[in-house]
């Protein structure tokens, strides 16, 4: 086991002209310590990866100093400027993480990672004290990050790393608001590494051939939900500020279903590929119906979708990071839809297969549009 401590200093990202209107001091830091595993390289996966580090770590996000507050404009429709600055709020993050070395040396490492986690965040969206805070809509939160770094070992041991940093925080949209928090910054900090990790001129003859090449089916059924946007729009801007419902907090949260069947091939040890087709069944389409037609849209609605999708997997023994890139055939969600949602949509996620049930496996997933959260989910499904 290693350890390492590091120091980022950056910004969060204002990711669009919307959010450019009120997303003010958007400076931020974050500290992180972690503790690090680097598997035997007799491990075929470890071999496979270059001999990757494993670990789980907390991070601690300095957001207090970024503001946000709405000047009077004709577009925020009956919102009223609030008398204060909105802040984003502290974060502590937990997270496990996968590093992977490109280049790896007695001297020197060169890597990228990816790290996944929940989040905690201290000042969330509150409409009597925090209300234009729009990035955070709740306490709990979930985080994606990644990063790509350059360690010197001074010693065999103790190692300066610098690096960029990317994370992600929202709530999956769970709860509104959900714009989500995405900082980006260069960082500092230094790592150990035990003897046992140090590489060795012979690892690289280690690495084993793959001779389970294999297509594979899957099926699988979800079970998830979502707030919307169509409710939050209406609560921030076209309502009086004498309605109870006002600039609320607090919206209802709608079921969604999904369903899947993949076409897969096993080519490595580390990846699969292929295509599937995913259904998915919105019960929120009959509300969304009716606020459209309070506005006088007369768009199609439906609770169905259908698309079909282009499918990866990243294996690391029985887990796998799943990713997904969709186009869908049939979808008729509303005016609001028609804006804010492309044609085409995007799955992240993990899974687990039970090695000794005959191919079950449990995972969850947060499907997209354009990177804006459409729903999170919980999938059961069996590899055929």
């Amino acid at each position: 086991m290693g350890w390492a401590a590091d120091v980022a200093v950056g910004s969060v990202a204002k990711v669009d002209a919307y959010e450019r209107m009120w997303l003010h001091d958007n400076h931020a830091a974050t500290v992180g310590a972690e503790v690090r595993f680097t598997p035997s390289a007799a491990d075929p996966f470890a071999a496979d990866y270059g001999r990757p580090t494993l670990g789980a770590g907390l991070r601690y996000g300095f957001y207090r100093g970024v503001t946000m507050r709405k000047a009077p404009s004709p577009e925020w429709g009956q919102a009223e400027m609030a008398d204060y600055d909105s802040r984003m709020g502290n974060i502590l993050t937990a997270y496990g993480f996968f590093e992977r070395p490109l280049l790896r040396t007695r001297r020197w490492e060169v890597d990228y990672r990816l790290d996944i986690g929940l989040g905690w965040g201290a000042r969330p969206y509150d409409k009597r004290t925090n209300v234009d805070n729009e990035i955070i809509g709740s306490h709990l939160l979930i985080y994606f990050g990644a990063g790509a770094h350059a360690t010197w070992f001074f010693t065999p041991q103790y190692g300066l790393r610098l690096g960029l940093e990317f994370a992600h925080h929202s709530n999956g949209a769970l709860n509104r608001p959900n714009k989500g928090a995405n900082f980006v910054g260069p960082m500092a900090g230094v790592v150990y590494r035990p003897a046992a990790a140090i590489p060795q001129a012979a690892e690289t003859a280690l690495k084993a051939p793959f001779d389970a090449r294999r297509w594979y089916a899957t099926v699988a059924v979800g079970l998830g939900g979502k707030t919307l946007l169509e409710d939050w729009l209406r609560t921030q801007y076209a309502t009086a500020s004498g309605d109870p419902g006002y600039r609320k907090e607090s919206f209802h949260f709608h079921y969604a279903l999904s369903a899947q069947a993949d076409v897969m091939y096993r080519y490595a040890r580390r990846w699969s590929s292929g295509a599937g087709v995913d259904l998915f069944y919105a019960d929120a389409a009959r509300h969304i119906r009716d606020l459209d037609r309070l506005d006088g849209h007369t768009e199609r609605h439906s609770p169905w979708s259908v698309g079909v999708a282009a499918k990866h997997e990243v294996w690391w023994h029985d887990l796998a990071l799943t990713m997904s890139l969709g186009v869908y055939l049939y979808r008729h969600m509303g005016f609001t839809a028609r804006d804010e949602e492309k044609p085409y949509y995007e799955r992240i996620g993990l899974k687990y297969v039970f090695p000794r049930l005959h191919g079950l496996w449990v995972g969850a997933n947060v499907k997209a549009h354009m990177t804006k959260a459409d729903l999170s989910e919980l999938v059961v499904g069996v590899r055929l």
